[in-house]
């Protein structure tokens, strides 16, 4: 059972000795209840404490991570069946399946431009998580080394006992694959070959009771690092396992479902309905995501589904404010101003640049809310405005002092001309898209 902090503090030393990282003894304690902190944080709690301890300690979705060398990809860790109840926390890994029965050219084909795939989306850097090598009556060490010889990003690898261990000898000693799956059949040698390995492995079951009594045998094996793996294919099924699954384990603490989940879009055979799928997958539970076809457009829609559903709700995604250069502007060229939220930045900086205009960017400090909303918050006024445009040392980089407006905060331009005097404040557009057309027609 869930302690409260309030509980777990009565076990802790009470020292306050700030080794922990938190001021106090309570400020830990109710990390602690949250699961967002370890135990092993405080260096004085007792045995018997870490005992009882134990379950507070632990996160109701046990996390864990597949790697090869630099590159990972974690699973789990999460506390909320929904982000706006706090937020989620790990990011889910799209990886692209090969089959053993494909040529080595045509693996190699295949999985290169998924290794080389990198977008950029608001400032942050989007990538798939890896490869999937699903054995299909081929050679699977052959394939596995192809994938090897071309990408570096993590594996997930399905098959036999037999198969797994010949893709096993041509990895790195290092690496940690994720083994599918551990059926009712086979979980015996499964578990067998993920202790020799030191690897986690994915459990596959057509219902929750056969999920759990598997469960519970591989744990009994030796087992901690487990995946579920429901058989269900179809949007109802898939939603239905994976959210029983999670709001046992979230709302009950269920241990036995208490483990990352796998899924795949890429079994239902059509690449439209593949991405549908995908996309539940992302908002619904899975940490890894298997796909079976690869494509720029559809990665790119699907890696930012998953960055907006997987940011903070609580903190708007901001850039640093300061002034920003903008293809090399001069001393005559003009300042826009806009307020540090991501997507209105980059929507300015994006058609800027694109029409190779000189522009310099003043980014305001307004808690990276966007123009209208900061504004209406009282975050985005000419006194602030103003203020940044000193911080930022903006007299110095011009002789032609011009600064624009976003057109939503016209009502604003009579008040930055009372506080910037030596500044002509013009209105510029509303959208972003118009700003190319006005730096050309009225500057």
């Amino acid at each position: 059972m869930a302690l409260s902090g309030i509980q777990i503090y009565k076990l802790l030393p009470k020292t306050n000795c700030k080794e922990c990282g938190f001021p106090t003894c309570l400020a830990f304690a109710m990390k602690l209840a949250a699961k967002q902190v370890e135990l092993e944080k405080c260096p004085d709690v007792s045995d018997d404490a870490k005992e009882i301890l134990a379950d507070a300690a632990t996160p109701p979705v046990r996390p864990l991570s597949i790697a090869a060398g630099e590159y990972e990809v974690k699973g789990g860790n999460e506390v909320v069946l929904f982000r706006h109840q706090k937020r989620f926390v790990t990011l889910p890994g799209l990886f692209v399946r090969v089959y053993d029965t494909q040529g080595v050219d045509e693996i190699k084909d295949k999985v290169k431009p998924v290794g080389e795939y990198v977008a950029d989306y608001v400032g942050m850097e989007l990538a798939l998580g890896g490869i999937a090598v699903q054995a299909d009556g081929g050679d699977f060490g052959a394939a596995v080394a192809a994938v090897r010889e071309v990408v570096k990003q993590p594996l997930i690898l399905i098959g036999t006992a037999g198969e797994l261990k010949s893709g096993l000898e041509k990895l790195d000693a290092d690496e940690t694959p994720l083994l599918c799956h551990a059926t009712a059949e086979n979980w015996e040698e499964m578990a067998e070959l993920a202790k020799e390995y030191n690897v986690p492995l994915s459990v596959e079951a057509d219902n929750i009771d056969a999920m759990i009594n598997l469960v519970e045998k591989l744990q009994n094996a030796g087992l901690k690092d487990l995946v579920l793996a429901p058989t269900q294919r179809s949007l109802l099924g898939t939603l239905t396992a994976n959210t029983m699954a999670r709001r046992m384990a979230l709302k009950s603490n269920f241990r036995p479902l208490g483990f990352p989940i796998i899924s795949f879009p890429g079994d239902v055979g059509d690449p439209a309905r593949e991405v549908i799928l995908a996309s539940q997958a992302i908002g619904k539970y899975s940490s890894f995501i298997v796909l079976d076809n690869f494509d720029p457009a559809t990665a790119y829609a699907l890696l930012v589904l998953r960055a907006n559903i997987y940011t903070d709700p609580q903190e708007p995604i901001q850039v640093t404010p300061g002034i920003y250069e903008l293809n090399d502007p001069g001393p005559e060229d003009p300042f826009l101003v806009t307020t540090n939220f991501s997507i209105t930045y980059f929507s300015v900086a994006n058609e800027v640049e694109s029409m190779s205009l000189p522009v310099w960017l003043l980014v305001t400090d307004s808690e990276g809310m966007s123009v209208l909303t900061a504004w209406a918050a009282g975050k985005f006024d000419a006194e602030l405005i103003a203020k940044d445009a000193k911080r930022f040392g903006a007299d110095d980089k011009v002789t032609k002092k011009r600064i624009v407006l976003p057109g939503h905060v016209a009502v604003l331009s009579g008040e930055l001309e009372e506080e910037m005097p030596d500044w002509e404040v013009k209105v510029g557009p509303k959208e972003a898209v118009d700003i190319p057309a006005y730096l050309k027609e009225v500057l």
